[in-house]
């Protein structure tokens, strides 16, 4: 009997399979309530997010329909799905209805959608290296059929103009001594450059202090500078006006997932924004994206612009949402088993846990696409 229910699911399922895990068209996906995230935003993501795979086909590390799905999906099928978000949206603004991409009966009509089933034999091999406790739990935790799935904001920051007791952390723009340069010239002479000469640890010590060539943006407190660099866009209030500030290149140390933040030697040198960016391979490339319909995550072996839903429960409601790869971090090299949900703007961990704690920590998930 159990060889012929394998059979049975065998045939409904068509599956991208890898060694730890696969993505598996899933015929009957169970869809549930399609709140929390605005029409609008998610249509406004995925305009630029397809802005950008139109454009700057040269940025091989993230156009791609994706390198784990052994060229079953195209660039075609990614961009034809993000157009029809905005057509529908539009369609829908123009006949004065409701969005139907709040519509479960419209999503299962128009979308395939391909279960993620995580990789949990990476994930268990970083929790066992994990010098954290808690991102040890969670990682040995992930259930086999549900994906980690982290929250992440931007964090709204006071700062100031200049150095003072309270204030004595610089967040930095890039050195001088690169200005002209490309990431790949940069890399190339990498020795000379101070950019790839200092731990986080050493810069906040004072390395840079009396460094002409390094120019301070703002100033922060030590706890702000270690949350800015964690999560790579700051809303900051400087003097009573609001400015943005993102990651702009770093100084070359990989991310450590099993450290916690104040170990990590990764520094970031920041750049002043317009808005809230995501991923970009230049900074005057990066795609301008909004909360509740973002994820970041993979972009290397997932490819930029996959299109994902998350179903999972909150007080008591089974809820599903949907959301663009348009961000990525340092803790997604090689990672399978996690997406990152950018949720708000908030002061620090007590604001985002009271909006945020009846989120769970792991969700089913689907890639989908447009029939």
């Amino acid at each position: 009997m159990r060889y012929l229910i394998y059979i049975f699911f065998s045939i409904l399922l068509c599956s991208f399979s890898l060694s730890a895990f696969e993505f598996a068209l899933e015929r009957s996906p169970l869809i549930n309530q399609l709140v929390d995230f605005k029409a609008s935003e998610l249509c406004e993501v995925s305009e630029n997010t397809q802005y950008y795979l139109q454009n700057f086909t040269d940025d091989k590390f993230a156009v791609h329909p994706g390198t784990v799905f052994v060229n079953k999906i195209s660039m075609k099928n990614i961009k034809k799905t993000l157009a029809f978000i905005c057509k529908t949206y539009r369609e829908d603004v123009r006949a004065k209805r409701n969005s139907r991409l709040h519509d479960i009966k419209f999503i299962k009509q128009n979308f395939d959608f391909y279960r993620w089933l995580p990789d949990k034999k990476t994930a268990d091999t970083i929790a066992a290296k994990s010098t954290n406790a808690v991102k040890s739990r969670l990682l040995n935790d992930i259930p086999k059929d549900k994906i980690f799935l982290t929250k992440y904001y931007t964090k709204l920051l006071d700062a100031s103009a200049i150095k003072t007791v309270k204030y004595a952390h610089a967040l930095y723009a890039l050195p001088s001594d690169e200005d002209s340069l490309s990431l790949d010239q940069a890399e190339n002479i990498k020795d000379e450059l101070i950019r790839y000469t200092y731990s986080r640890q050493e810069v906040m010590a004072g390395a840079l202090l009396d460094n002409k060539s390094v120019k301070p943006l703002i100033w922060l407190t030590e706890e702000a500078l270690h949350d800015v660099l964690l999560q790579g866009t700051g809303v900051v209030n400087v003097g009573g006006e609001t400015r943005y500030f993102n990651v702009h290149r770093n100084n070359g140390v990989d991310y450590d997932y099993a450290l916690g933040k104040r170990e990590q030697a990764r520094y970031w040198y920041f750049i002043e924004v317009p808005s809230i960016m995501g991923y970009g391979q230049k900074q005057e490339n990066k795609i301008a994206i909004k909360s509740q319909v973002t994820f970041a995550g993979n972009v290397k072996q997932l490819g930029l612009g996959k299109l994902f839903m998350v179903s999972y429960e909150r007080n008591n409601v089974n809820i599903s949402r949907i959301g663009v790869l348009a961000d990525q971090g340092g803790a997604f090299d090689d990672n399978l088993f996690q997406l990152d949900m950018l949720v708000d703007s908030y002061k620090g961990w007590d604001d985002y846990y009271q909006a945020n704690n009846q989120l769970p920590d792991y969700a089913m998930a689907w890639l989908i696409l447009v029939k």
